[in-house]
């Protein structure tokens, strides 16, 4: 992580300033024009290495800086009334705008000069990056919209360079620490997000790579399995199922070197290792969505920056009337917005719940998007879990009876710090029976509890790594082996309880109601032996005699008292 590294901190810290310095003051702004620059950097060299790759294994690849690159508005269309003169003329046209895409790479104008680079990558890089994927592709479609700001020929200077030294850097600690290069780029890109002053506003922040990876080992996706994310930001979610099942897939094909990473999870992005089946399976498998354009656009570049070429990131509002999908997902892992609300003329009429929270909308909406047998890894403020208004109840009701509710795992308050101190939890449920189906016996049997003290963090503002994994691993392990005979004391930090004596409490989920508090028996000194002490303190070693001549003074009070329990 970034917190052992100074240097990589330094280097992104001096990025900031030069963008604050050169007249990019917002922080989404500046964190939007950093992705591009990044996007291209990681472009080129993704783009290098794939020819590598294929040149060591012999399968066919064509690099995307191959041949010539025409810009949209300079394409040649045949029209019905086009002779063939007509045509060739255009075409003619077409060839004195075609740009060799080669120069295209960052290696090749990152050599320009000043005010040649910031024309050139304004002019034509940008709106190569924009038409990558072609014409229909999703990506070209968010990417319509994107401007390039960068308003002075030496910030991009600058900013390039340091591009640079920050992938140096990068390079060195992979090859140094055995940490894979994409996990560390993981890194940098969150403390670039983390930047973002806006992360908390309506509720929306980013969930901590460590919890997203908590919540995978907790779901274990599998390829092939269709997994969405309805609130996605920038991608985490997403990225973090892919990189479990691409793990899982390394392994199964016998990979030995793969190691934990600091917070105990084996983890790798490279995906190289897959059939080409099996990737196109997996590109197949995510889907995501966010009500802000600009997420949108940073979830799909960090996507394809982790080597999913073509990823499925929509601009979408999934509880409003306009998104209709139901029943379609074996997977749905989220951390949707808390506490803010919608326009009761928006709610998608398909939602039940007779509320505008978002929070409670996000988690029956995430319901209704699951398969029957699909399962849910849910973020929620803990007041969802004992709200006492009839839209909580009628969401926990549904949770514990239409669904299997697995477990209830609490968060410390301090996992979502700066951003916010709110106390969260964690639901992991299994879709059973429909929104329509007849309901013959509920479907959960027991809820697993567990009490998360620690996630191997500081739990103030900095987030400092501690020594260990906190509870994480523990998390992992006693969720898998849990069960009902024996997961039965009250007083440990997990246990389990069966679904009956959560209907008798209102279907309270909050953990505080069923746990036991245990009380140790403390042993304390007789009065006497006490006010003896503290009356030696005041006067050290005096025999009776001279304290009976004490007149006055907190002694002659400490002696009174004394005399008064004999």
């Amino acid at each position: 992580m970034l917190q052992n590294n100074p240097e990589l901190r330094g280097k992104i810290e001096q990025l900031w300033n030069k963008f604050w310095s050169g007249g990019i003051s917002n922080p989404l702004t500046a964190i939007e024009q950093i992705t591009y620059l990044l996007f291209m950097k990681r472009l080129d060299e993704f783009d290098l290495k794939r020819q590598a790759d294929a040149e060591f294994t012999g399968e066919p690849y064509r690099s995307k800086f191959v041949g010539s690159w025409i810009p949209p508005e300079y394409r040649a269309r045949r029209e019905e009334t086009d002779s063939d003169a007509d045509w060739a003329r255009k075409l003619e046209d077409e060839k004195r705008y075609a740009i060799d895409r080669r120069r295209l790479r960052w290696s090749e104008f990152k050599r320009m000069q000043a005010e040649e680079m910031l024309q050139h990558v304004q002019s034509r890089v940008f709106p190569f990056l924009k038409d990558l994927n072609g014409a229909e592709s999703n990506f070209t479609h968010h990417m319509k919209n994107a401007v390039f700001i960068i308003p002075k020929p030496m910030l991009l200077v600058e900013a390039v360079k340091t591009i640079d030294e920050i992938f140096e850097v990068m390079e060195r600690d992979s090859r140094i620490n055995g940490q894979a290069f994409q996990d560390i780029q993981g890194d940098v890109y969150e403390m670039l997000l983390s930047e973002i002053a806006t992360a908390g506003k309506n509720g929306q922040f980013r969930t901590p790579r460590h919890i997203i990876k908590l919540m995978a080992d907790l779901v274990q996706p599998q390829l092939g399995h269709k997994i969405a994310d309805p609130a996605c930001g920038s991608g985490g979610f997403l990225l973090g199922a892919y990189q479990y099942i691409v793990t899982q897939l390394a392994i199964r094909a016998g990979s030995k070197n793969l190691v934990p990473d600091e917070d105990g999870f084996v983890r790798t992005s490279v995906a190289a290792s897959l059939t080409a089946s099996a990737q196109k399976t997996l590109q197949e498998s995510l889907y995501g969505y966010d009500i802000d354009a600009t997420m949108v656009r940073l979830g799909l570049m960090n996507l394809m920056m982790h080597g999913i070429d073509e990823p499925h990131v929509d601009y979408q509002d999934t509880l409003s009337k306009g998104y209709t999908e139901e029943a379609a997902y074996d997977i749905v892992m989220a951390n949707p917005p808390f506490t803010g609300s919608i326009d009761k003329g928006d709610i998608n009429e398909n939602l039940q719940l007779a509320t505008t929270k978002t929070e409670l909308l996000f988690v029956e909406n995430i319901y209704r998007l699951l398969k029957k047998g699909g399962t849910a890894c849910v973020i929620v403020p803990q007041g969802v879990l004992f709200g006492s208004g009839s839209a909580f109840k009628s969401l926990r009701q549904l949770l514990v009876e239409r669904c299997d509710l697995k477990a209830v795992i609490t968060l410390p308050s301090g996992v979502f710090k700066p951003y916010a101190g709110v106390s969260t939890a964690i639901l992991l449920f299994t879709k059973v029976y429909g929104a329509k189906d007849k309901v013959d016996r509920p479907a959960t049997e027991h809820v697993w509890f567990y009490e998360m003290q620690a996630d191997g963090y500081s739990l103030d503002d900095k987030r400092s790594k501690q020594e260990g994994y906190g509870d994480l691993q523990d998390i992992v392990a006693k969720y898998h082996a849990r069960h009902a005979a024996t997961d039965t004391e009250r007083t440990a930090q997990y246990f389990m309880v069966p679904r009956s004596e959560i209907g008798a409490e209102g279907y309270d989920l909050s953990l505080s109601r069923y746990k036991e508090d245990v009380f140790e028996e403390m042993q304390y000194d007789a009065p006497g032996v006490i006010l003896d002490r503290l009356i030696r303190a005041e006067v050290g070693d005096v025999d009776e005699i001279e304290l009976a001549k004490v007149q006055s003074g907190i002694v002659r009070e400490l002696l009174e008292l004394r005399g008064m329990i004999g």
